[in-house]
């Protein structure tokens, strides 16, 4: 399995990103993708993670209400919209992928089997 990850840069706070992570080598249409950010210093922290046998979301509370996650099953493609965004969110973003379903547990980022490269989000105050 591998993953490509793009769409961060520099924005200011209240503006908007959408981060889109490319997946490639499930040999079936059931497993999960997600997103985990890592701000220097801090520990990596799990953001919003898909599903796609049913297309389950899952958010963590810090971005409720202000990211969306989506998939493409087409083009094995998930999007995360990054709306209002604060200068909390700046970190280093990275798209992860497991097989099988997804739950609420999946926040924790040992349950994740691969991962792409990181793409920074810079928001400025």
């Amino acid at each position: 399995v591998q993953l490509q990850a793009c769409g961060g840069g520099l924005v200011q706070a209240g503006g908007s990103l959408r981060l889109s992570c490319a997946a490639s080598g499930f040999i079936d249409d059931d497993y999960g993708i997600g997103w985990f950010r890592q701000a220097p210093g801090k520990e990596r922290e799990g953001v919003s993670w898909i599903s796609s046998s049913d297309g389950s979301t899952y958010y963590a509370d810090s971005v409720k209400g202000r990211f969306t996650i989506s998939s493409d099953n087409a083009k094995n493609t998930v999007y995360l919209q990054m709306n209002s965004l604060k200068p909390e969110d700046t970190a280093v973003y990275y798209c992860t992928a497991d097989w099988g379903p997804v739950d609420e547990d999946y926040s924790d980022y040992e349950r994740w089997d691969y991962w792409g490269q990181g793409t920074l989000v810079t928001v400025s105050s």
